[in-house]
């Protein structure tokens, strides 16, 4: 199919139609974690039943005025890509997870998912760890550096910021 870009330029123009470019990350900071798991996922992002597998993600919102950040811990479940559970804070901590997850169990209690992570600190630790173990849960984790291992969680991240916090500025956490 042929097309014009100045074309598409000029109607999008016309229409008020922008895109949005998202910025480039910094490298993330390599530390040692406690425990690691095996990629069992391995990019098989299909569910055919709900709570089979769930991705898990914390993300980061700056505040203009107040120079504090936001952090949002989220957990979708790959069965029909909804938000099952979400918390956010102002410290990307352990304890942002631990309520995230806790909130999950509490809408979900027979579930036992494959739980999906990237290889961060909160969930890495021998706590949090033992949490899933404890309700015969699976762990899978991402290879370091590997963001695409967990696509649909990053996918949500970053369509959130892009389509609402990039296209607004936020000047307090209220």
């Amino acid at each position: 199919m042929n097309y014009n870009e100045k074309r598409i330029r000029r109607l999008m123009r016309k229409l008020g139609v922008s895109s949005v470019i998202r910025r480039m990350r910094k490298g993330c900071i390599k530390v040692r974690p406690e425990i690691t798991a095996e990629n069992i996922l391995n990019r098989q992002f299909d569910a055919s039943n709900p709570n089979e597998k769930w991705l898990t993600d914390v993300t980061e919102f700056k505040v203009i005025e107040s120079n504090t950040k936001l952090y949002l811990s989220a957990i979708i479940d790959l069965f029909d890509a909804s938000i099952i559970s979400h918390k956010i804070g102002i410290s990307n901590n352990n304890q942002l997870v631990n309520e995230t997850f806790e909130k999950a169990f509490k809408q979900n209690p027979k579930a036992k998912p494959m739980v999906r992570s990237d290889r961060g600190f909160q969930y890495t630790n021998k706590v949090f760890q033992k949490k899933l173990t404890s309700r015969s849960m699976t762990v899978s984790m991402s290879r370091v550096a590997w963001c695409i291992d967990n696509g649909p969680m990053e996918s949500f991240c970053g369509t959130l910021k892009s389509e609402k916090y990039y296209l607004n500025q936020f000047y307090d956490i209220n």
